[in-house]
């Protein structure tokens, strides 16, 4: 817990004196605007195939994806302790620090020869998994988090097209190198990172309306972690399985969408990504605004369990479509991303938020946030490694199309135990408070 509350600068005196509306526009513009710029430095060096390039028995993508993949997992799994415990004041030098490294392992993979690129990428992977987390520290626990995080998750989902297609351009318009569009793309948003982070570091705490409605948010130090998931274990272990399955499911999407797009005959369509990623985003908003309707601390993580059964509904019903040729390759990719992000983003960090309220649990959403990530990003490397390994004769979009089917019957069975599991356990702690 910090020692004293968080005073701030003039812009958060005046945030804390705006009606609720202000607070929330200008705090979800600079969450979206902070993660949005951060996937510039992750993301663009999957705008090429790096065809013809191979090493180690490894298509050049594959090894720089997995390298990268590692490095952004081994995060995942620092941030557990480090995301769960950073105090308020060293929240915005801590991303400054993060992305600034990155940074710099963009320029030395322009440098490196092409047998040591991949050093380069897993060293990029390395500050870039805990941005999200600092992220979120500032916005849960808040009458409005559902509002705020629906800023912030849509800004991953476009963003990652975006900066693609922003790279694309570069080596299209600019005849910049591939192994320098990275980097080169990076700076060109880091004067937007810069801004919108500092923005939001200058939102006020919780007031007591907040804790009121969603408990008091603080640190968890390792006893408190370990006794929360002890009392959901099961829950837990399961919702992993769905998570790590999910993870991998869009990461797959993310990180191979234009050799699944031609796979598809769509890959020279200009814009793509951003085309079809603008609707999930979009899609992603609404179901997020939606649950602020459902008041945490009485509907607590039902109405996520029913965005996610329809997300996993969705996936699967879109992919039958496409296979009976009802529906268009484009549509089916737009159909089956929407389906999958659905669910993956009401499993997401907004999961364990209302959790934590409806619960009546004293803690941070972060923590949990990042045990699902630490595990739904290994699962994300077994996947491209059986794909190398195991499936090399699949096209990217077939064993992408059966992805979507074992996925489909994954969270059917997870989906059809843990709708009841949540809620039932979070009441029972309820009582057991009040005794």
């Amino acid at each position: 817990m910090e020692s004293k509350p968080y005073e701030g600068s003039a812009i958060t005196r005046w945030l804390r004196k705006m009606p609720t509306a202000v607070f929330v526009v200008y705090t979800a513009f600079a969450a979206f605007a902070t993660y949005f710029s951060m996937y510039a430095f992750r993301k663009p060096f999957q705008a090429t195939s790096y065809d013809g390039l191979s090493q180690w028995g490894l298509d050049l993508k594959i090894l720089l994806v997995l390298s990268q993949l590692i490095g952004y997992t081994l995060s995942k799994y620092l941030g557990v302790k480090i995301c769960s415990e950073v105090r308020r004041k060293y929240r915005f030098p801590f991303m400054l620090v993060l992305v600034i490294a990155a940074l710099a392992t963009l320029l030395l993979f322009g440098l490196l020869p092409l047998k040591l690129k991949w050093i380069a990428m897993f060293l990029n992977g390395l500050p870039l998994g805990m941005v999200w987390g600092v992220c979120v520290l500032y916005l849960e626990g808040r009458r409005t988090t559902e509002l705020l995080l629906a800023g912030l998750s849509s800004s991953y989902i476009i963003s990652s097209g975006v900066v693609k297609d922003v790279g694309r351009a570069l080596m299209r318009n600019f005849e910049v190198g591939e192994f320098w569009m990275p980097a080169l793309t990076g700076l060109c948003f880091l004067p937007a990172f810069l801004i919108a982070s500092w923005m939001l570091n200058q939102i006020p705490d919780q007031t007591p309306k907040d804790e009121d409605e969603r408990t008091h948010r603080q640190p968890m130090k390792k006893e408190e972690r370990h006794r929360f998931a002890r009392y959901f274990a099961v829950g837990i272990v399961l919702q992993l399985i769905l998570y790590v399955s999910l993870t991998a499911f869009r990461d797959f999407r993310d990180s191979y969408g234009i050799e699944i797009f031609h796979g598809l005959g769509l890959d020279e369509v200009p814009n793509i990504f951003t085309k079809t990623e603008s609707w999930i985003a979009l899609m992603v908003v609404v179901v997020l605004v939606s649950l602020t309707f459902f008041k945490a601390k009485r509907w607590g993580v039902l109405p996520n369990f029913i965005y996610m059964i329809l997300g996993i509904v969705l996936l699967g019903g879109s992919t039958v479509l496409f296979d009976l040729g009802r529906i268009s390759g484009a549509t089916w990719m737009i159909l089956a991303g929407m389906g999958g992000y659905l669910a993956y983003v009401a499993n997401d960090t907004i999961l364990y938020e209302r959790l934590i309220a409806h619960s009546h649990w004293v803690g941070t959403a972060v923590f949990m946030t990042y045990v699902m990530d630490a595990g739904g990003y290994s699962g994300s490397i077994a996947l491209q490694l059986y794909k190398n390994f195991g499936s090399g004769d699949l096209s990217y979009f077939r064993f992408f199309h059966n992805i979507c089917y074992v996925l489909t019957a994954v969270g059917i069975v997870i989906l059809a135990y843990n709708t009841f599991y949540f809620p039932i356990k979070a009441h029972r702690h309820v009582r057991e408070q009040e005794n």
